[in-house]
């Protein structure tokens, strides 16, 4: 393969074929002559200088325990989540932190994502590969056509841009509701497709959606210091702005609550990134194993047979999950949901089969948002 020399970098991470770089037409004629003979370049080893330094980290979130373990989850098993929660509760701070606690990307994952920031020309100069999980954060007036990708010749979009890492869409109300519908597909599929006259392509998408958003307009519904000033009709408003399609594929939605004082003005330091990233690491490697010869690489992305094959219960917890199906009226997607939360859960506990605790705390994790 021939390529221009500004590309050298990226041809450098390609193994199984010899890589030529040339900077002019004629260069190339006269190799292919046989004169001047151009020289492949080296092999580079794509990870060799994956030390990830980042500038966040969980230790500085004070409080917010059952967040910090439900972005845990999410992180071992590719999970989406919503945090709802009055303005100054850190649901911006627990999500950009997210991607520190995601296992270091694979060789592949690691070329999929270059491949994407190459071809939209985004791929840092000084970079011949993304070794950092990507984290994307559109602002709330992103247009459709810019969250899924388009254009006459179809180019990808954001949904893109987060694949093998993060999409975070904050203050999710205030996008408007038909671009939000349109993450319907790759939430479910894992790709988006875009036709166009010229064209027709399939994207990759599989990324782990990280939502926040107010309890309410004036965001302090349910605060335990400011009395909400919202009307019944304003507050049902704003919650019909998220659809329920929508909702049903977001697997787990918690309520933040307001950090006390005792725990802002504590010395103590939480969990690091580190250490919970160390968790993160073991569980991903067991789903690895597991999923591998599917072409899986975590438990998000199961379908239905896997479910079948890789959640079954035991009789105590099939109990808890039959009262809890019934009582709050959960959808089959939403039973599917659960029970990969709860697999991941499991995964995280060392624990080969999933147990009446992994699936109560799955199903507490997915329904303490109600509508």
């Amino acid at each position: 393969v021939y390529i221009p020399q500004a590309n050298a970098a990226e041809g450098k991470l390609i193994h199984g074929i010899d890589v030529y770089t040339v900077a002019t037409l004629k260069e190339l004629v006269e190799h292919l002559k046989g004169k001047n003979m151009l020289t492949p370049l080296p092999k580079e080893n794509i990870l060799q200088n994956n030390n990830r330094i980042y500038h966040v980290d969980f230790a500085d979130v004070k409080g917010q325990l059952v967040a910090r373990r439900a972005l845990e989850i999410a992180a071992a098993g590719g999970h989406s989540i919503l945090m709802v929660g009055s303005p100054g509760c850190g649901k911006t701070m627990l999500a950009r932190r997210l991607v520190t606690i995601l296992p270091p990307m694979t060789e592949a994952e690691a070329l999929e994502v270059t491949k994407i920031y190459s071809i939209v020309g985004l791929l840092p100069q000084a970079d011949s590969v993304m070794l950092e999980r990507p984290f994307r954060s559109p602002h709330h007036s992103i247009s459709g056509s810019a969250l899924l990708g388009g254009g006459s010749t179809p180019r990808p979009g954001e949904v893109t841009l987060a694949h093998n890492g993060v999409l975070f869409l904050d203050e999710l109300p205030e996008f408007e509701r038909a671009t939000l519908e349109m993450l319907r597909q790759p939430l479910e599929d894992g790709e988006v497709s875009i036709s166009r006259v010229r064209a027709a392509m399939t994207f990759p998408s599989k990324f782990i959606l990280c939502a926040a958003q107010n309890p309410c307009p004036c965001g302090f519904l349910g605060d335990s210091v400011h009395r909400c000033s919202c009307k019944q009709s304003e507050i049902d408003s704003y919650k019909r702005k998220i659809s329920g399609p929508l909702m049903d594929r977001i697997d787990m939605q918690i309520n933040l609550s307001r950090v006390e004082f005792s725990e802002l003005k504590t010395k103590e330091k939480g969990e690091s990134s580190a250490a919970i990233r160390e968790r993160v690491v073991k569980a991903r490697l067991l789903q690895q194993e597991r999923l591998e010869a599917l072409g899986m690489h975590c438990n998000a992305q199961m379908g239905r047979s896997e479910v079948v094959k890789y959640c079954q219960l035991d009789a105590a917890a099939q109990n808890v999950m039959e009262r809890y199906f019934n009582m709050l009226n959960l959808s089959a997607r939403s039973h599917d949901r659960i029970l990969k939360v709860a697999r991941t859960i499991a995964d995280l506990a060392g624990s080969e089969s999933i147990e009446a605790v992994h699936l109560a705390e799955a199903i507490q994790l997915r329904t303490s948002v109600r509508p």
